[in-house]
């Protein structure tokens, strides 16, 4: 059954922003998430999974005590009130698999039908959406199914599902797809580049990518908390060196990069963990000169300008941008060349 359409609305989509007036999408406080009717330039699509950002999901866990119960409640309450999946606390969203029922007539020229199975690779946090049930949640690797409806507007970004590849797995790697692809952007042949949350889901793709660009004479260094997961990074053999630190210690942090490169620090740090407080070290692990790219959604750039101001970096510190021309394609590929990654996303997350 075809949904009413409406006269094309602003190819950002502000005309789904009830309040604050003006406002775009991202930064609104709420979206009219009336899914029953849709702009000529929107694309209606029947969700049922969505991958909620790390960061995000670990807040909700913590504020649910770790009950799946809680979280489905936290969740379908953030969605009632916002109508958009974008968490009060960290700001950040995720993204969604589903299947599309519409598109609008003035995006028909567009290489995609009804019937087509689609990921967002655009967050959640602009996402008009609407949750009619939330059927079950992952709690080990933040993921929702769910039976609801989402639109895209005419900006957003969205690729199609792979054949070659489980859905479950292809969404792993395609919800933190930015992250790999800018780090193979920064990385540079011969580079000393230290991850921050290498042993997550990101930081891992971001190994497998930077490896290819440093090459034999670089050298990659990356850091972990957990030590089941480093030692499952070891087994990778993508990094020269792992190591077990606090990633919101600095100085601990410090002292274990500058021991390892004679003082030296690296070339580029990138910082993909999920839990706040951890600039500080990002910075001090950075040479003069050098570049911090900040991934992690638990970043504050308050504290991360401020705090290089206030130990003297001279560093380059980069946003963490979701959005990298051609990433999809550059991460499934990065899965398809790499049986060491897949098999170990596939085990996690398939």
């Amino acid at each position: 059954m075809s949904i009413k359409q409406l006269e094309p609305g602003c190819p950002f989509g502000s005309h789904r922003v009830l309040e604050p007036a003006g406002a775009l999408p991202q930064p609104a406080w709420r979206l009219d998430n009336d899914l029953d009717r849709i702009w000529a330039n929107e694309i209606l699509v029947a969700v049922d999974t969505l991958n909620v950002d790390s960061a995000s999901f670990t807040q909700i866990k913590q504020q649910a005590a770790g009950d799946a119960e809680g979280v489905k409640r936290i969740i379908l309450e953030i969605v009632a009130q916002r109508g958009k999946l974008q968490n009060p606390v960290t700001g950040s969203g995720g993204m969604f698999i589903g299947t599309v029922k519409q598109v609008g007539a003035s995006l028909q020229d567009r290489d995609l039908r009804v019937g087509d199975r689609i990921a967002s690779l655009v967050s959640l946090s602009l996402t008009p959406l609407r949750i009619d049930r939330i059927t079950g949640v992952k709690m080990e690797i933040d993921r929702v199914s769910i039976q609801g409806r989402a639109v895209l507007f005419e900006s957003g970004v969205y690729t199609k599902m792979p054949e070659d590849m489980p859905p479950t797995l292809a969404l792993a790697a395609l919800d933190v797809c930015g992250a790999p692809a800018q780090a193979a952007r920064l990385a540079r042949e011969g580079d000393t580049v230290v991850i921050l949350g290498a042993t997550g889901k990101s930081g891992i793709l971001c190994a497998g990518a930077v490896k290819k660009k440093i090459g034999p004479s670089g050298r990659l260094i990356g850091l972990g908390h957990s030590d089941d997961k480093i030692k499952r990074l070891k087994k990778l053999g993508l990094c020269d060196e792992v190591l077990k630190v606090n990633a919101t210690d600095a100085l601990q942090c410090l002292r274990a990069v500058s021991g390892l490169t004679g003082g030296r620090l690296a070339d580029l740090v990138i910082n993909c963990v999920n839990v706040p407080d951890t600039e500080m070290a990002s910075i001090l692990m950075c040479r003069d000169r050098g570049t911090v790219y900040f991934f992690s959604m638990a970043t504050s750039f308050t504290q991360a300008a401020l705090g290089a101001e206030g130990v003297g970096k001279d560093v380059n510190l980069m946003i963490g941008n979701g959005y990298a021309k051609g990433h999809a394609e550059f991460t499934l590929e990065l899965l398809r060349e790499s049986p060491a990654i897949r098999e170990l996303f596939q085990s996690l997350y398939g």
